[in-house]
Order: structure tokens, then sequence, then C-alpha cells
């Protein structure tokens, strides 16, 4: 029996026990690939597109075949990024796949690599599964690799790097130290796992990072042995709202803020004044959401703008008493309000 029909009978398991089950599948393009005996995926977008076509009929089949032989019926989600741009759209997709979890159906989610255009790419298969798992409010996620699970260097490298069982926090060493990019049919490594565990630990989900060769491995991590790496979450989940903000949309512009904002924001629970602005990047509405950086270019928010791109330009280093006298006319004292506003954890 090869490996992914053992994590579909392990699957099948757990659904057997009424857990709700979604499954990230690998990507369409690498099944295309492999299905036209490409060695290296293509670069070029329309390639890519073609052997998604290809490779997404022939990777919903396989798990049709799969998941039938244990009575399960499962149901394809393609989605972009672009899908969850909009809150009425996020919210759609929300109610799309809890409906197929009550049917007691398992969805398949891949990115759908046959329209996505390089504005709305999710990019990897974790990030995808990480803002899955927050629409669907995962009590885990589950990230199987070929590796044991997050060591404090790359073992390909350092056969001493040690394995890290917990980890609490995600560091700018942690990921500085994982940047590789993993195979040739791969759009990740372990950087963009560890960017999934940042997420899914704000929004108050465990992950665990695991080898998929591991026997018997989705039952022992859901038994809760000690495999792999464990990605401890903060205390309390995150509100629907923030969860859009913080992982749904994607980010219109930037704003850059002084020190003082930047204290105000992390330590102070304060909403974005215009004071705390020195300058602004991308071209926005009202209404939409940005990143918010420090001086160093670093985000440290993202939060929905009560004034557009050009409106925040002429009233950034003022004060709020200031607005309606520079644009005439004053809805807001913030630029974001702190109802509306993610902070990096």
């Amino acid at each position: 029996m090869c490996r992914i029909e053992y994590l579909i009978r392990e699957i099948a398991d757990l659904h057997n026990q009424d857990r709700e089950v979604v499954v990230g599948s690998s990507g369409a393009i690498g099944v295309g690939a492999n299905r036209m005996s490409y060695r290296q995926v293509p670069k070029t977008m329309p390639e890519k597109q073609a052997l998604a076509a290809i490779g997404q009929g022939a990777l919903l089949h396989l798990y049709e075949k799969l998941f039938a032989e244990y009575s399960k019926t499962v149901a394809q989600v393609l989605i972009t990024r672009g899908d969850f741009d909009e809150r009425i759209r996020y919210l759609n997709a929300t109610n799309a796949l809890l409906a197929l979890l009550n049917m007691k159906v398992v969805p398949i989610v891949n990115e759908n690599d046959t329209v996505v255009v390089e504005e709305i790419k999710f990019g990897d298969n974790d990030t995808l599964s990480a803002v899955v798992a927050g629409v669907v409010d995962a009590d885990l996620l589950i990230i199987l690799s070929d590796v044991d699970g997050f060591y404090e260097h790359d073992p390909r490298k350092d056969k001493q790097a040690r394995l890290l069982r917990e980890v609490n926090e995600i560091t700018a060493d942690m990921e500085d130290n994982s940047r590789n990019r993993g195979s040739s049919f791969s759009s990740g490594g372990m950087f963009t796992k560890l960017r999934a565990a940042r997420m899914v630990m704000a929004a108050g989900i465990p992950m665990v990072i695991a080898n998929s060769d591991d026997k018997d491995v989705i039952r022992r991590i859901v038994a809760g042995e000690e495999v792999g790496t464990l990605f401890i979450p903060r205390d309390e989940k995150m509100h629907a709202r923030k969860k859009w903000i913080a992982f749904g949309s994607l980010a219109q512009g930037e704003l850059l803020v002084d020190e003082g904002a930047c204290q105000a924001l992390l330590n102070k629970g304060k909403s974005l004044l215009p004071s705390g602005v020195l300058s602004v990047s991308g071209d926005f509405e009202r209404g939409t959401i940005v990143r918010v950086n420090n001086a160093d270019g670093q985000e440290i928010a993202r939060g929905v703008v009560n004034y557009s791109a050009e409106e925040i330009s002429r009233i950034a280093g003022k004060q709020s008493r200031e607005i309606e006298k520079i644009l005439g006319e004053k809805d807001y004292d913030e630029v974001i309000h702190r109802n509306n506003l993610w902070i990096e954890s």
C-alpha cells in the first residue's frame, strides 16, 4: 500500500469517529507535470495553468477512488486568495466548507491554479492550509512533510541539528534559518510552514509538522502522542472579523508608522491615529485592508482603513482635530480603529 493510501485510511478512520476532516491536497500543477512526464515544472504561467487543468482532474479521481473504498464522499474545493478578498466572499467560502462538513463529506481543498494569477495566489499549500484552518475554525492543523518536524538548523546540512518538540513562538532567527525551497515540485519549504504556524497560532489553533512516512502518523498526533513538532497557539480564539483581516483578505497598501504609534498599537491597545503615520504606499480606497509597518519596514499589524490612500497621505503626521480642516470633512478620528486592527503576534 502506497503512502497516500495509508494516509487516506487514517483519515477515513478519523471520519468514522465523527471527526470533521478537511484535506489540503498537494498541487495540481505537480500532478499534471508528472502526468506529462515533465522533469521540472515550467516557468511560464500559461504552461502552469495548462498543467493544473490536467492535474486537477487526475488528483480528484485519485481521491474519489481511494476514499470510496471506505465509503466516503469527497468534494473538490478550488479556491484562490481572491475568493477571500471581500468579507462577503470570505463568508460565502466559509459557509460552503461548513455545509460540506455538515453533510459528512470530506472536502479536498486545492488552489485553483488553472485560473489563478500572481496577484491572488496563496503560492504554497502551507499558507492555503493555514487560511482554511482559520476559515473552518479547526481544532488542529497537521502539515505532513518529508522531515520529522522543525529543527533548530537544516538537518540535511547539520547532522547534529536538534528536533524541537514544542514551539511557543516563531522568532526571526527561526525564519532566517528556514528559507529553503523544498523539492523541485514544491512551492514551499520549512519557511512557508513556519509562516503557516504563525498564522494559526495567532488564531488560537495548534499545528503539528510531522513526517508522512511515520507509521500511523495522523492517528498518533490526534491521540496526543509526541510526534513531530507541536506549535502551541495563544490561549484565546480570534474573532471572525479579525481572522478575515489577518488572513482572509489581501492587503492593498502599506502605512509606515513611527515608534510612538508602534508602541501605542503593540503595547497599549490603541487605534492608529494620523499623527503616527509617516508615509503611505499603494492606491487604495476607504474600507480596504492595508499593512502597518514599523520604521524598519517590518509588518506589525494590518487593518481596515477609514480613509483612502490619498486622504491619509494628506493627513499623515497631523492631529485628529486637523482632519476636517485638511479634508473638508471628518468621519473618523482614527486612520484605523482598534476594532478593525489585527496585531502581528
